[in-house]
């Protein structure tokens, strides 16, 4: 069993940011020369997440739409009780959403649909340098 991890860093744009990861993961598995496995994609941050979408610009628009719809800005987050810094909405988001993507390694490629790719979602209010950790395991 071989383990390889690497660190993708990332410099956002801020609330709801939308970056497609796809390909950089996919390096990371060709450099660790597992064929069969799986990789475990995770943000480094309590208001970002990582899924999969098709990367197209309408899904680009509808996210944050439907995200301010579920979560909405300007109602009582209690995070901003102690915090005071206007995010309460990105943290209850990020739980929602989950910080990490498992996908299976099948002849040294990335086992997704076609028309799916790894996204990094920022949710916080702010420009991020982010930190997503890439972990493949397999043989």
């Amino acid at each position: 069993m071989k383990i390889y991890q690497e660190e993708i860093t990332l410099r956002t744009n801020g609330e709801v940011d939308i970056i497609d990861m796809t390909s950089r993961v996919q390096e990371i598995v060709n450099k660790s020369q597992v064929k069969y496995g799986t990789v475990l994609v995770f943000c480094v941050g309590s208001t970002c997440a990582i899924s999969t979408v098709e990367y197209e610009p309408g899904l680009k628009r509808d996210i944050p739409e439907a995200l301010n719809r579920i979560f909405p800005k300007g109602i009582r987050y209690y995070h901003e009780d102690t915090w005071h810094d206007g995010n309460g909405h990105s943290h209850v988001r990020a739980t929602f959403l989950k910080p990490d993507l498992n996908v299976p390694i099948k002849d040294g490629k990335l086992v997704l649909g076609t028309w799916q790719q790894i996204i990094f979602i920022e949710l916080d209010v702010r420009k991020r340098d982010r930190k997503v950790m890439v972990t493949v395991q397999g043989l």
